[in-house]
């Protein structure tokens, strides 16, 4: 038997996920039913466009040309996918690949944030109500961490966007920068900026309740150390004792959590983003499925597939380095 290194493996299987996902999306584009190609011939036909410079149009902004064999055509998407032609939007009239590039980064900064705080927040309430298990604090702290995982990102999006800025009129209503600043790193610009986020933010924070659950059950598997005993020998308070000693071993099992929540907030900023009409790319994404605009959706939907496939990709090849313990536990072989 000839064994394969797993890190082999782990990147064909992203490379496999990824070659799926974008002939999906080509799949979509040939295939659905009402032939959306043919549909934008059509309709550029009715504008007064011959058949010949219709079908030209439809290949420059799909990267697909509708008079092709299928095979062919397949070939030629894979190719402009590769050189990072994703075609050119049917409604806003501009590369795919350069409103990615613009909306991009705002998404980031949200769900990095959101990233960061929930999980900041489920380690340390994980870790206090492992201490106190059975106690009032675990009891109170477990049923916030059960309603916190139990409610939907988006309804609490509704709630926080009525409550603080419709009728508080605390944070803006909707858009992702202040108007009337003149973009550049100036405080007033970069309080927009806050501004507009936090909502947003706040609305992602339900992700802390299911990290807190699972801290929690981390922790209580490593109270029983020896360390632990030795630590409260010492005299160290409480508090000390569960954030720093159990939560730092306990938090390693998260690690890969932490990586499979970047792919879920990916695919939930497509409905929070509409929600706050925060312009980054799930407000694109989502827009594009509307508008009919086929290649914008499939390009979002590609770039979201991908970001997930690479967070779990870079969790399987990291968690060995983490956790020196797992060292040789994905060591498999055909």
């Amino acid at each position: 038997m000839v064994k394969i290194d797993w890190r082999v493996r782990r990147v064909a299987q992203a490379l496999f996920t990824a070659w799926a996902v974008t002939t999906l999306s080509f799949v979509l584009v040939r295939l659905l039913p009402g032939n959306p190609m043919g549909a934008m011939v059509r309709k550029l036909q009715r504008q007064g466009v011959n058949p010949a410079r219709a079908r030209e149009i439809v290949n420059l902004r799909m990267s697909v040309n509708p008079s092709e064999p299928i095979p062919i055509a397949y070939v030629h998407y894979m190719a402009n996918m590769i050189q990072g032609n994703l075609g050119v939007s049917t409604y806003y009239a501009d590369p795919v690949a350069q409103i990615i590039a613009n909306t991009l980064p705002w998404t980031l900064f949200v769900l990095s944030w959101s990233l960061f705080i929930s999980f900041f927040i489920g380690v340390m309430v994980g870790a206090l109500m492992a201490y106190w298990e059975g106690g009032k604090l675990d009891v109170g702290l477990t049923s916030w961490a059960i309603l916190m995982g139990s409610v939907p990102f988006y309804v609490l999006a509704f709630l926080l966007l009525m409550a603080f800025s419709y009728r508080l009129g605390w944070f803006p209503t909707g858009g992702k920068q202040p108007t009337g600043v003149p973009p550049g790193f100036n405080w007033p610009y970069i309080k927009g900026i806050i501004r507009h986020a936090a909502l947003p933010v706040m609305s992602m924070l339900v992700a802390s309740g299911v990290a807190s659950l699972g801290m929690r059950g981390n922790s209580i598997r490593v109270l029983g150390s020896d360390y632990l005993r030795v630590a409260r020998l010492r005299g160290l308070s409480d508090i000390t004792i569960s954030t720093q000693y159990v939560a730092r071993n306990a938090v390693l099992p998260m690690y890969t959590t932490l990586m499979i929540s970047i792919g879920e907030m990916f695919g939930g900023s497509v409905v929070l983003e509409k929600v706050f009409q925060y312009r980054g790319i799930g407000y694109y994404t989502l827009s594009a499925f509307y508008q009919r605009d086929y290649p914008l959706m499939m390009g979002g939907f590609v770039l979201i597939t991908v970001a997930v496939v690479l967070a779990l990709l870079f969790a399987d090849l990291t968690y060995s380095l983490i956790d020196p313990r797992a060292g040789g536990q994905n060591s498999e072989s055909y």
